[in-house]
């Protein structure tokens, strides 16, 4: 299969590195080729903290991905979180020379370009500038000003920023592994695009993704991004706390977690323990479920308060501002049992898993569809997005070549009686329009492409 015909999401995670190699079927639905999952040894929090051991652990994901389908690797796109990442609101506004003219896109671009000149804190760079609604000559509430008459266009943007160094770690990484960075998105919303329905972006909702280094929140209302925000704390913290109250090992601490974790302590009984084998002929160690709940509960309670205090941030207590969808939970942290439960009982919100099932095609394995690949999942999407928009760009250019050619075919067979200028056909092509941030994604692979 030639390398266009598919794409490939790479998510680069605290506790696991994912490749997921897929392609879109007939029925707009993303078929899994393949699936490469390794043990993450060089990320902390999100943020790459040994360069030697992340490349190891993304060349083993890729190469496995790669055994699966059979295909080969070039291009992948990647996602990009941690606890340096932070998030703000602003707005700024343009007066346009012409007031008679339409506004364009090009309007809209020099808007967003000024936001980008924002002075951020030393080793700051803003990586993403998402417009929220726009203003016109003060009409407020719009949501797409393009077409419109108007002298003063303004608007209300959500900025993402982040640190340079780490953005660029993880470039370095996939550039070391032998891959291309073909874009990189920020991961919530990848997870976002995975699991949430336009439906439940449009009535208000908050997803929260627990992984094992951090917790990202996204929140949506009226189809819009409103608020991002990665809190430095995941399914990693839970285990250390287990492995510190009980005096176990790591390895054990993660088992008990999965296997007999429960993030509400009123159901198990005091008789229920499990005896987890000593170390080298030591003696076993009991442990009481009710004791090893009580440790998960406080841990989660902590974070589950975290993220409800992002939800208010944004402004979920203002009537205009509810969150009617309510709250989505993903990532491997969600399958601890009764997390649910206790996300209801201390935000009142209603709360369900989600499920990255929907956009997968009929025939994929059960293991893709958990919440613990949704990122990954949502990242392949974004690759084939980006691969489609890509081969539209391509034929585009190539027509425009071909009647670029005829047109200077028939200029020297002599149907043209005046000096034409051969090129201007050329000229005259509309050149790739790109967002602002595949622009940044091309600034960081120049970068990456001269550094040493």
């Amino acid at each position: 299969m030639e390398p266009g015909k598919y794409s490939v999401g790479l998510d680069i995670g605290t506790t696991k590195i994912v490749a997921i190699i897929g392609k879109e079927n007939e029925y707009g639905k993303i078929e899994v080729l393949g699936i490469g999952k390794s043990k993450s040894l060089g990320v902390h929090r999100g943020v790459v903290n040994n360069i030697t051991q992340t490349i190891k652990s993304i060349q083993q994901a890729v190469e496995e991905a790669e055994a699966t389908s059979g295909l080969k690797i070039s291009s992948v796109v990647v996602g990009i979180a941690g606890q340096h990442i932070r998030s703000l609101q602003h707005s700024d506004y343009i007066t346009r020379p012409d007031s008679e003219q339409v506004i364009n896109e090009d309007d809209v671009d020099i808007l967003v370009n000024q936001v980008y000149k924002l002075i951020m804190l030393p080793g700051e760079e803003i990586i993403h500038v998402l417009p929220q609604e726009y203003k016109v000559d003060g009409q407020a509430e719009i949501k797409e000003p393009i077409g419109m008459y108007g002298g003063r266009l303004e608007a209300n943007f959500h900025v993402v920023v982040g640190q340079v160094s780490s953005i660029k770690n993880v470039g370095r990484c996939i550039k070391s592994a032998g891959l291309d960075l073909g874009s990189i998105t920020l991961e919530p919303l990848a997870s976002a695009n995975a699991v949430l329905s336009q439906e439940e972006k449009e009535a208000g909702i908050a997803l929260i993704d627990i992984g094992g280094g951090t917790t990202d929140v996204a929140i949506f209302k009226d189809g819009i991004i409103r608020h991002t925000a990665v809190i430095p704390f995941g399914g990693n913290v839970i285990t250390e706390d287990i492995k510190e109250g009980c005096s176990i090992i790591e390895k054990q601490a993660e088992l008990l977690k999965i296997k007999f974790g429960s993030a509400w302590p009123g159901e198990n009984k005091d008789n229920e323990i499990v005896s987890i084998p000593g170390l080298r002929g030591r003696e076993p160690k009991e442990i009481t479920l009710k004791n090893l709940s009580k440790i998960i509960h406080a841990r989660v309670v902590e974070i589950i308060e975290q993220v409800y205090m992002e939800i208010k941030n944004y402004g979920h207590e203002d009537q205009k501002k509810k969150l009617i969808g309510g709250i989505v939970l993903t990532g491997g942290g969600s399958q601890l049992k009764h997390l649910k439960q206790l996300v209801e009982y201390i935000t009142g919100m209603d709360t369900r898993i989600g499920y990255p099932n929907e956009h997968l095609a009929g025939d994929s394995t059960q293991d893709i569809a958990s919440p613990l690949y949704a990122t990954g999942v949502g990242l392949l999407m974004n690759a084939i997005e980006t691969n489609a928009k890509n081969k539209e760009i391509a034929l585009e250019e190539a027509q425009a070549e071909k009647e670029a050619i005829v047109e200077n075919n028939q200029t020297e067979e002599g149907f043209q009686t005046e000096e034409p200028n051969t090129t201007s056909t050329k000229k005259e092509v509309k050149p790739e329009r790109k967002s602002i941030f595949e622009k940044w994604s091309d600034k960081l692979k120049d970068f990456l492409d001269n550094a040493e």
